[in-house]
């Protein structure tokens, strides 16, 4: 069995990119990156709660000096042109990014008839148009050096239809495919892309589609009217689950693993 503090500084002297960082997974996967050594430039678009986030996480990991640091910057994934000049300043500041994770996502729910324009460009503008925007800025540079680690954060919605999730799974299964695609790309130069595929996690995202705080019998027993099967394991993952899975796929214990995708979601899609 691995050591429990086998792991600490083992990102040591790395950089990291996380998007959709102030919150929930994103915040979840900063600190096991930074807890790990790494310096972490830590994006969002929601400036002030973002802010929050690091002075919560370096707080954290003061007195500890193994840990990396946290560093914010605002970023709206869907703006190619603020993306480029945000990685531009974060290489300038921290170094050449080593690892990206894509995590930013927006969901929106409803029937497919009932979806308008405006919903399915928004829900794709971030959930896969920013996967593109963040991957293309990053990891040219990446195979320039002949070496990087690209995790995206999808969904396991992608890999099962979901009745009323049809725009949110649809862009989860584009970002599935466009990193999968772009691992193929750049393998030869030293740069894995793999996908983490989360189930229902404990999330303000996830807390939204909730009645309550408590979590829906529906959610862990399935749901036979909609088609919905329930979770395995018998319970909703912690965000520290994701980035466990995360952090592993972009470390050197798996650099023989690219192009996969990785469902973390309590055998909920029987996989």
């Amino acid at each position: 069995m691995r050591d429990a503090d086998a792991s600490r500084g083992e990102f040591a002297g790395h950089t990291a990119l996380v998007t959709g960082a102030a919150q929930g997974i994103g915040e979840a996967v900063v600190r096991a990156l930074a807890e790990r050594g790494a310096t972490v430039a830590a994006t969002d678009r929601s400036a002030d709660e973002l802010v929050r986030t690091v002075a919560r996480l370096t707080d954290r990991t003061a007195g500890d000096r193994t840990a990396g640091r946290v560093v914010p910057y605002r970023l709206d994934v869907t703006d190619p042109d603020g993306v480029a000049c945000a990685v531009e300043r974060v290489t300038r500041e921290l170094g050449p990014v080593d690892t990206l994770v894509n995590v930013a996502g927006v969901l929106r729910t409803g029937s497919a008839l009932e979806t308008t324009d405006r919903e399915w460009a928004d829900v794709f503008a971030v959930n896969t148009t920013g996967v593109f925007h963040l991957s293309r800025a990053v990891v040219a540079g990446m195979a320039a050096r002949g070496s990087g680690s690209v995790v995206t954060v999808a969904s396991n919605a992608a890999g099962i239809p979901r009745a009323g999730m049809s725009v949110y799974a649809a862009s989860k299964a584009a970002a599935v495919a466009f990193t999968k695609c772009l691992g193929l790309e750049v393998a030869a130069r030293g740069v894995r892309c793999n996908v983490v595929c989360p189930g229902s996690t404990d999330t303000p995202m996830q807390r939204s589609l909730w009645d309550g705080t408590e979590v829906p019998r529906s959610v862990i027993d399935g749901d036979l009217a909609a088609h919905r099967t329930g979770i395995p394991l018998g319970r909703v993952a912690r965000p520290e689950d994701i980035a466990e899975a995360v952090v592993f796929l972009a470390s050197d214990r798996a650099r023989h693993i690219t192009m996969q995708d990785l469902y973390v979601d309590g055998g909920a899609t029987l996989r």
